[in-house]
């Protein structure tokens, strides 16, 4: 099993640069139940938002690019609520999380590595895990490589690894949708452009394939300060740079785990029949498809997919919840 430990919480500092060890007073939003902590896992330090019973079952939410924890953030409280243990972590190289120098320090594997970690320092053999976009490639590879350590999974619009693979080498369609995988692969101008114009690129990308609305200023000054962060950028990008030169298969596209593929239908990067795909090679596998959603579903209708975490990984018996 892997070494993790918890630290106690850090104090929180006003300050927007905060040092990587200091949490900034406004991190978790009021009216958002949780606590900072920091955990040693894998080889790094992570930052994690903690919500719910400490004896609740354990449930990782993990987010994707160019997200940090704070995008299951309106998920929390009815997770906690239903009962779990909800630690959603900032992942490696996001926000307050530590950020290796090396393109290899993002492999996947190093990645599933990481959530295992979680798991041991919370002191279980088990955790539910739900991840959306990247999040729910970690997941994916997780209930792959480390089935044991899963008792759930939920993926929340991210395919299959060898579904997405074969799509990639099939379609011209997902190949258009998925351009932004090659430029990422160039050194140092991606951050550049990102950068300009206070984070313009990023903001109008989240603002424009997503239900208008779905994001607000708060949020937006939110993304902004992760992304702003010493070297955060980079290591974001640097998870596409690693996963185009490893091109991981995985050991067996077989999931024995119970999972729930939850999609939004108008996904503007990924082909809604993926979803479909995605369950052939899952044991017990089950769709649910949200048809007014795009990609950002955890933030358009963030309700309904607490309530669909809960009731697939349901940590109380039978008709124990209202």
């Amino acid at each position: 099993m892997a070494d993790g430990t918890v630290d106690d919480a850090t104090e929180a500092t006003p300050d927007d640069e905060a040092p990587v060890d200091e949490v900034p007073a406004d991190e978790i939003p009021e009216g958002i139940p949780g606590t900072s902590r920091f955990v040693e896992t894998n080889g790094v330090r992570l930052h994690v938002v903690e919500a719910g019973p400490e004896d609740g079952k354990l449930l990782v939410l993990l987010h994707g690019f160019p997200e940090f924890w704070y995008g299951w953030h309106e998920t929390i409280a009815a997770l906690a609520n239903d009962g779990y243990r909800v630690v959603v972590p900032d992942q490696r190289g996001y926000n307050l999380s530590e950020k290796p120098p090396d393109v290899a320090d993002y492999r996947i594997g190093e990645l599933a590595r990481d959530v295992v970690g979680l798991i041991d320092a919370y002191g279980r053999e088990t955790a539910a895990v739900a991840g959306h976009d990247w999040g729910a490639a970690v997941g994916w590879w997780l209930a792959i490589h480390h089935a044991d350590r899963l008792s759930e999974l939920v993926a929340v619009n991210v395919p299959h690894p060898t579904v997405f693979e074969r799509a990639l080498r099939t379609s011209w369609r997902q190949r258009r949708k998925s351009w932004y995988v090659l430029a990422f692969q160039l050194p140092r101008l991606p951050e550049s452009i990102a950068r300009a114009g206070n984070w313009r690129i990023g903001v109008r990308a989240l603002r424009e394939t997503s239900d208008p609305g779905t994001f607000g200023e708060e949020d937006f000054r939110r993304y902004r300060r992760a992304w702003d962060r010493d070297g955060a950028f980079e290591a974001m990008v640097n998870w596409y740079r690693a996963i185009v030169r490893e091109r991981p298969k995985p050991d067996t596209p077989r999931v024995e785990v119970p999972t729930l593929v939850i999609w939004g239908a108008n996904d503007p990067f990924l082909e809604k029949r993926l979803a479909g795909e995605s369950l052939e090679h899952c044991a017990d596998g089950r769709l649910l498809t949200i048809d007014d959603a795009t990609h950002w579903v955890i933030h358009e209708d963030p309700h309904r997919v607490a309530k669909a975490v809960a009731d697939h990984a349901d940590p109380l018996p039978p008709g124990a919840r209202e």
